[in-house]
């Protein structure tokens, strides 16, 4: 459980890059930042670690040195919707970013559940929990016990992955928390977050189903998005104020509640728009004399 609302950036920013340093130092240049988080991007691997164990174990230390709470966001190329040897094969890249999270002690795995393809939405949530459940009994066998899954709510109606499946999933697997994605499900839900009611009501229903613990400690992504029809387009800058959602109700939120979630950016400017988000929270929790 964070300490504090945290925020940081989902993989690493443009001007991290530019300098060609590795990813082991990020910690270390978040924190002179002034964020406090950061979400690793395994999104391309297979079924063994991309990374080696030392380095790993390296970035854990330079987090903790630098009270970096780190996460990772597993592979694209799981979906435990599937079936037959897909879903074998997306077993093992969720282990493979398990293991990784597991050697630098990051706390959670986001990962994205899958599709329903032609098949009916509540027959694809019960392989989902079947498969969830599997992945975490494979999980306990190894020893993988500090890491949790954490399913996101996706931002298409073509995916797996609206607020009450992910709720539903996480209510019937252990080891598991949501990750609210904010901006998906304004785009799946077709322009939803316009006020602090509407991200009441979702807070809510969170709290109503996986209780206070759960709500006080989310794990979220942030970001503005375009949508269409099909859902999620792109996603934009926390300047571009003609999309939504806008962050700031949420900000008065997580002051009047006293929430304590991580925030990962997903915004084109990472690192930036999560120190915009960071200050919009801390004015808020001074205004309120907290």
């Amino acid at each position: 459980m964070a300490d504090r609302p945290r925020f940081g950036p989902a993989g690493t920013p443009p001007a991290f890059k530019a300098l060609k340093r590795p990813v082991v130092d990020m910690p270390q240049y978040l924190r002179e930042e002034g964020l406090d988080a950061f979400e690793y991007q395994a999104s391309r691997w297979g079924p063994r670690p991309q990374m080696k164990k030392e380095d790993a174990e390296k970035l854990g230390v330079n987090a903790k040195k630098n009270d970096v709470w780190l996460t990772v966001h597993g592979s694209y190329f799981i979906n435990l919707c599937a079936e037959g040897e897909t879903l074998g094969a997306s077993k093992r890249r969720f282990i493979s970013c398990a293991t990784a999270a597991d050697w630098m002690g990051a706390h959670v795995v986001v990962f994205h559940p899958g599709f329903y393809g032609k098949r009916p939405p509540r027959e694809v949530l019960q392989l989902c929990v079947k498969a969830a459940s599997d992945v975490v009994a494979s999980m306990k066998s190894l020893g993988l016990t500090k890491v949790r899954m954490g399913p996101e709510t996706m931002g298409k109606p073509s995916q797996f992955g609206s607020l009450d499946e992910i709720l539903t999933l996480c209510e019937k697997v252990e080891q598991t928390e949501p990750v609210i994605d904010w901006a998906h499900i304004h785009a799946r839900e077709k322009g939803i977050l316009k006020t602090a009611d509407d991200y009441r009501k979702i807070l809510d229903e969170i709290e109503k189903r996986l209780g206070t613990s759960s709500l006080k400690n989310l794990h979220c992504h942030f970001t503005r998005v375009e949508f269409t029809d099909k859902g999620e387009k792109c996603h934009h800058v926390m300047d571009e104020v003609e999309y939504g959602p806008d962050f700031q109700p949420l900000a008065s939120l997580i002051s009047e509640l006293g929430l304590k979630p991580v925030i990962i950016s997903e915004s084109p400017i990472l690192d930036v728009d999560a120190q915009k988000m960071r200050e919009a929270v801390l004015k808020e929790l001074k205004a309120k004399g907290k």
